[in-house]
């Protein structure tokens, strides 16, 4: 026997799709767009540079143009309930890229140097294991609400 759904059963199916993805889903999401603009923006500094300044230096440039194009999506799709005033959400967001600015600043050198992976491989190596690392730093720190530990 064929069973139709009805329309009421099918919005509150469909409704519940949000709640299912969730914000994790989002921030990856998030997290795949913004790995997508850094290594844009590598790539093209690496090809009009030609060689011509240090990789480290690129690496920070390009970090700092990303975190300030991409803060915005962070705060209004993936981390929208936050209370925390925009300029100290960017703050805290920018500390938390800063500490994984830091490991590419330090496994970079490791990887390519010493290991001889090309650079852009082992930058897609670095920043594959921070996400989890960076979605509870975000989650729990950076957009949550004053006053909550």
């Amino acid at each position: 026997m064929l069973e139709l759904e009805s329309r009421s059963a099918r919005k509150a199916r469909v409704a519940a799709l949000p709640a299912f993805l969730g914000q994790r889903i989002t921030y990856l999401l998030a997290g795949a767009a913004t790995a997508g603009v850094y290594y844009v923006l590598l790539g093209l500094g690496l090809l009009l540079t030609r060689n011509s300044v240090p990789y480290l230096f690129l690496v920070v440039g390009c970090h700092f143009v990303t975190v300030v194009t991409v803060y915005p999506a962070y705060r209004l799709v993936v981390f929208r309930g936050c209370t925390v005033g925009w300029i100290t959400g960017y703050l805290r967001f920018y500390a938390v890229g800063l500490t994984f600015l830091g490991v590419s600043v330090v496994g970079l050198p490791l990887l390519v140097e010493f290991a001889g992976i090309p650079l852009m491989a082992a930058q897609a190596l670095i920043i594959l294991l921070s996400p989890p690392l960076s979605y509870l730093a975000n989650r729990f720190w950076a957009f949550r609400a004053t006053g909550i530990a």
